[in-house]
Formats: structure tokens, C-alpha cells, sequence
């Protein structure tokens, strides 16, 4: 161990272009039979240099280290079967598109999966908003007395265009 002591001392006294064959010496002790002990010496010697010469016996306690054993292969996972959502389940603001949207006080929802209809209104009594699912005929009646009111909004989708009218030919003007 006076060995490794020794070297050490030659590597904090050396220039840099000696330092190489000193971490080689010290790089075959530490390979060399009983060079755990060595490593364990270099390190408990490391921790007292200087910042210079640690860097050093740290290379060579990096070099010399045991290789690690590697771990066995995981199984990869295994796949979960895609559960598909409840539909029955509460339905959060994340959930619905807003279609209608009345600055007097008339919010119309449309769940973004399949076709439930909410409908927010401020509670007269206690001046706070209250949201209620339709059912499908309120649904089909809402949008027609709700047709051509200019609060929709717009890309929802909710109402779907005017059909357009056949056009007939311009009437002739009389006389020709």
C-alpha cells in the first residue's frame, strides 16, 4: 500500500505530460490481484487532494472499475385492453363543445362524445348558473325555435346548414 501512497504523491508532484504513465501504474495495480484493496485506498486518497489530482484518480478508479453486470431484460409490458369510457358516467366541462351561446343568459352544450345536449341558465331564484341535460325532443325543439337566432357558434356543427332551394329558371319577361 506504500505503492499506492507513493504514486500519488508523484502524480500530485508531476507535470501534466507526466501524469499519464503514473495513472498507468496506478491503472495496473488497481487491475492486478487484490486491487480491490487498491481501489478502496485510491478513493479514501482521493478525497484529501487537491481538485487537480482528484479528477486523475477518479480516471483511474473509472477506468478500473469492474464492469457492471448488466440487468436482465424486462419483459416488455403487457398491453392493457383498452377500456372504453362509461358513457354514463359525469360528464366535466372537458367533455362538452359549446354550441349556442346567448348573452342573456343561454348556454347551450353538445358532449363531444355522442349526442347528450346540456343547457345552462342562471337560476332565478338563487342568481346562480345551473347546468340540466335535455332530452332528445327538447333537443329537436330548441334548435327550431333556435334556428336562425345569430348566437350560434360558429364550427360547432350543432345546426346543420339551411337545405338550399332548387332555384327556377328566371321567368321570362313578358312579351317576348
Amino acid at each position: 500500500m506504500q505503492e499506492v501512497h507513493g504514486l500519488v504523491e508523484r502524480l500530485r508532484a508531476a507535470n501534466y505530460n507526466e501524469r499519464e504513465g503514473i495513472k498507468e501504474e496506478l491503472l495496473a495495480l488497481c487491475r492486478a490481484p487484490g486491487g480491490a484493496a487498491v481501489r478502496d485506498q485510491l478513493d479514501s486518497l482521493r478525497r484529501g487532494e487537491l481538485l487537480e489530482v482528484q479528477w486523475e484518480i477518479e480516471e483511474v478508479l473509472e477506468r478500473s472499475a469492474p464492469p457492471k453486470p448488466q440487468a436482465a431484460a424486462a419483459p416488455p409490458p403487457t398491453p392493457k385492453p383498452e377500456e372504453k369510457p362509461d358513457p354514463n358516467r359525469p360528464l366535466t366541462s372537458k367533455d362538452l363543445t359549446l354550441v349556442y351561446d346567448d348573452p342573456r343568459g343561454l348556454l347551450l352544450h353538445k358532449s363531444k362524445v355522442g349526442d347528450r345536449w346540456f343547457a345552462t341558465q342562471v337560476d332565478p331564484r338563487t342568481q346562480q348558473p345551473q347546468t340540466f341535460e335535455l332530452h332528445p325532443q327538447e333537443v329537436a325543439q330548441l334548435k327550431q325555435q333556435l334556428a336562425g337566432s345569430p348566437y350560434w357558434v360558429l364550427g360547432s356543427g350543432a345546426l346543420a346548414a339551411p337545405a338550399a332551394s332548387p332555384k327556377a329558371p328566371p321567368a321570362r319577361p313578358p312579351g317576348r
